[in-house]
């Protein structure tokens, strides 16, 4: 008999599937209402001479006792097979290396664990942590919040928890390699990665802890936010905060909202909103929708409203491909994060979700705002910017919406539009297939924040002395960037400028920063900048065989619309 055939054989599916939501016997199989979505009727069947279930509600779905925890826990078919089997005492064999690798796993989880307790427990007890229990009553946070997220706090000696972990019986390797202690390069001592501040555990969708996240306590700690390293158990890239308290909410309500931090999830947790996850500071990527799309396909962004998570949200319209389903935007009142829109106002959170547009039309008011939209700059710009994000779109009908969106937009026939969508189809490159058409590059806005940052702030001249010009891939940013370095002092910029810049000028000089940090984001900007110059660099040849393609192409279609202008003028 395999594993899994003694796994399913020792497992009652009425017994499991009734942790999660009542049966009652009805005949020889049991009824419930479906613990996937929400419903007033049970649709929910259980079958336990199958040891199958179904739903014949919104599901229209079902399968064995497997299925079930891989559904409703949102994991492979692997952990549910040994989640089950651990319940049932089974014992998986596996090969000795594979073993080793599991108990070197399970170590770092028993130590996460472990240094999550301790930080808990003296956030809670330790005089020391009176700053950090008043800062969290400061923002509302109330005991209960504490306990279901098992806030902390780390001491501010050097080797609080390393000495509490190893009297534990933990290794400085096996600590090393959760990410809990660092090691100095100069003199190879050992010490503690968080010290004195607001510790965030980070759980799994099952609930078992795979890092941590801390607040800076003094305004003279950086950075403000220290999470773990990416470790055998923590990626960043492949991670959501809450996720495990949430993935509930999420199914029930169909529904997932993403926030940028830790804040942000636990207080409208706290007041009722628990379908809520945080990115943790990092964009949404593809591994991100991959954990999702198992709990819900309908997701919200609701990330800070700062030219960050502006940047952020529009980063994100391409993963509408990768969910199969639209993404939403909330948008959030200037200056107010969300936890402290639900602090002051927990219906107008509510008001705020429920009002999400779509992402592609944030996109859409996003790149007009700020254009003379009846100028041939301003509908240039536009479909430069627009353009490449419409040929993304897989769905034809879809597509096909939002490109005679844009040719309303710009006050073109949808005709001209749909050559141009063609024609960008067949480039691999949309940025360059744009060039070809509009003789100009598509603007971007992390080149634009880099200049608005150094327009804004003269005193950071040294901080860019290693920005390039080629570094700029639109060539409007790019001329701007040059007047900025012939110029002794910022404020001479615009009167040496070409007339035809003025207008590109000007909108780079209305964007709004905020005004803390300028320094380090300067530095990041220029460092991300250079990145993606080395990209298109290394590109270029292979890009040039598409652009030569895509000229051939665009040449067949104009032929062709003229072939067929020719035709209907005889008739």
């Amino acid at each position: 008999m395999s594993v899994i055939e003694e796994v399913k054989q020792k497992t009652d599916i009425v017994e499991v599937i009734g942790q999660y939501t009542p049966l009652t016997k009805s005949g020889k199989t049991f009824r419930g209402l479906c613990p996937f979505h929400s419903e007033k009727h049970g649709s929910f069947f259980v079958y336990p001479d199958q040891q199958s279930w179904h739903c014949f509600g919104a599901c229209g779905t079902g399968g064995d006792v497997f299925s079930f925890i891989m559904k409703k826990d949102g994991v492979g078919f692997g952990d549910a097979l040994r989640l089950m089997a651990e319940k049932c005492g089974v014992t998986i064999p596996q090969n000795a290396l594979a073993e080793k690798a599991r108990e070197k796993h399970d170590r770092l989880y028993l130590a996460n664990e472990a240094t999550a307790d301790y930080y808990h427990q003296l956030l809670l007890r330790s005089p020391e942590a009176q700053t950090v229990r008043d800062y969290l009553s400061k923002r509302e946070v109330n005991a209960q919040s504490i306990e279901d997220f098992k806030l902390g706090y780390s001491p501010s000696a050097w080797d609080g928890l390393q000495k509490h972990l190893i009297e534990r019986g933990f290794t400085n390797e096996e600590l090393l390699e959760a990410g809990l202690i660092s090691e100095s390069d100069n003199n190879k001592m050992k010490h503690d990665r968080f010290r004195h501040r607001l510790m965030f555990p980070i759980d799994d969708v099952r609930g078992r802890i795979i890092g941590f996240g801390g607040r800076a306590l003094d305004d003279n700690q950086q950075p403000k936010y220290l999470n773990s390293p990416q470790t055998p158990l923590f990626d960043k890239s492949a991670n959501l905060y809450g996720l495990d308290l949430a993935k509930d909410a999420m199914r029930k309500e169909g529904r997932a909202v993403i926030v940028e931090g830790y804040m942000d999830v636990i207080l409208p947790h706290q007041h009722g909103y628990k379908n809520i996850i945080a990115s943790m500071g990092t964009a949404i990527g593809e591994n991100h929708v991959a954990i999702l799309k198992k709990l819900t396909k309908n997701l919200v962004l609701a990330l800070d409203p700062d030219s960050a998570g502006e940047e952020a949200t529009l980063r994100s319209v391409g993963l509408e491909n990768s969910l199969g389903a639209e993404i939403r935007v909330a948008i959030l009142p200037e200056g107010q994060d969300p936890d402290e829109i639900v602090i002051k106002d927990p219906q107008k959170w509510h008001d705020l979700i429920n009002t999400s547009i779509p992402i592609l039309d944030y996109s859409f008011e996003k790149a007009s705002t700020g254009l003379d939209l009846k100028s041939s700059l301003g509908k240039t710009s536009a479909i430069e910017a627009l353009m490449p994000i419409v040929s993304q779109i897989k769905d034809v009908v879809r597509q096909t919406y939002y490109a005679d969106k844009l040719a309303a937009l710009v006050g073109q026939a949808p005709r001209k539009i749909e050559l141009l969508l063609q024609n960008n189809k067949t480039a691999r490159f949309a940025k360059k297939s744009q060039a070809e058409i509009a003789k100009a590059s598509v603007s971007n806005p992390l080149e634009e924040f880099c200049l608005a940052v150094i327009l804004k702030n003269p005193g950071l001249k040294n901080q860019y002395a290693e920005l390039l010009p080629e570094y700029f891939d639109c060539s409007e940013n790019r001329e701007v960037y040059n007047v900025i370095r012939s110029c002794q002092d910022t404020s001479q910029v615009k009167t040496l400028l070409d007339s035809s810049l003025l207008e590109h000028f000007e909108r780079i000089m209305g964007k709004k920063l905020i005004e803390n940090k300028m320094e380090a984001k300067l530095a990041d900007a220029v460092l991300r900048l250079r990145e993606e110059y080395l990209k298109r660099l290394a590109g270029n040849r292979a890009d040039t065989l598409a652009i030569e393609e895509g000229k051939q192409l665009k040449e067949l279609f104009v032929n062709k619309e003229h072939l067929g202008e020719q035709k209907r003028r005889q008739k």
